[in-house]
């Protein structure tokens, strides 16, 4: 196994056993506006990733956190096996060669929560013990 490889993975489950031992939630759950239908994990990576642009047949507004986050990072790690590093150069790729914009970045789970709640076909995540009665989680991992 590559050295980064091994680093990344030691360094996952590091993490997951510290979060384990505190009692912290490590689940995400990926929510969306009350009318979009359940999604599987792949095309969550689609959507993220500018291959797909809509849920259904509802044109998607893709949510992230702030690049750092604990909560971004979790998310990379358990729906597009990637580390941040990455995905931010993927994006830079892809802008630059006109193939899409990187999802919006809001500043806070608060932040998403709110928008995809009034925002038709927006899809965002969140720590699944933020998820309140009424959400539409759309998968949980």
């Amino acid at each position: 196994m590559e050295k980064r490889s091994l680093r990344k993975l030691t360094g996952l489950l590091l993490w997951l056993l510290a979060t384990s031992a505190l009692g912290e939630s490590v689940a995400v759950a990926v929510i969306g506006h009350p009318q979009l239908p359940k999604v599987d994990v792949q095309l969550v990576r689609k959507l993220y990733t500018g291959r797909a642009l809509e849920v259904g047949s509802t044109p998607a507004v893709v949510l992230n956190a702030p690049p750092g986050t604990p909560l971004r990072e979790r998310f990379m790690a358990l729906y597009l096996n990637e580390d941040d590093e990455k995905y931010i150069a993927y994006w830079t790729v892809r802008r630059f060669i006109g193939k899409g914009t990187p999802p919006q970045e809001l500043e806070s789970p608060l932040a998403i929560i709110d928008f995809v709640q009034k925002t038709p076909g927006a899809i965002g995540y969140i720590d699944a013990a933020d998820v309140k009665p009424g959400m539409n989680v759309l998968i949980r991992r």
